[in-house]
């Protein structure tokens, strides 16, 4: 299943180099640079979960942890992600996810909150 169809990796640059091939300007090739935040964070996402999807044949990955990023997304596209994330929980795979979008606390059901008390103090609340 394609998280972004917009947009295929291709080798290139150099050995280690990706291009991104946009399918809606023509198939033009261009850097990866060229995304803007919300374009650089689903594609890596798209990247992470193929790769973790190839090692799996020979590997058992478990657990996927996500550090930010969806601030940047649209909610089209936040969408996007959270079914692509839902679809790895469905699968008995373990997501974690810190961020601090709202959308994203109203639909994952059960939260660590880590609360900064100040002099390096802090509480955690888990719940649903």
């Amino acid at each position: 299943r394609q998280l972004v169809r917009r947009y295929r990796l291709k080798r290139g640059g150099s050995m280690l180099g990706l291009l991104v091939m946009d399918t809606e300007m023509g198939d033009e090739l261009r850097s990866v640079h060229s995304l803007s935040g919300g374009e650089t964070f689903l594609v890596s996402l798209a990247l992470a979960l193929g790769l973790a999807s190839m090692a799996s044949s020979t590997l058992r990955i478990e657990s996927l942890f996500i550090d930010e990023g969806f601030g940047s997304l649209d909610p089209e596209s936040l969408q996007l992600a959270m079914d692509a994330l839902d679809g790895l929980q469905a699968q008995g795979r373990k997501v974690g996810v810190i961020s601090h979008v709202q959308e994203m606390h109203e639909r994952i059901p059960v939260q660590i909150k880590v609360r900064r008390q100040g002099n390096g103090l802090s509480t955690i609340e888990v719940g649903n």
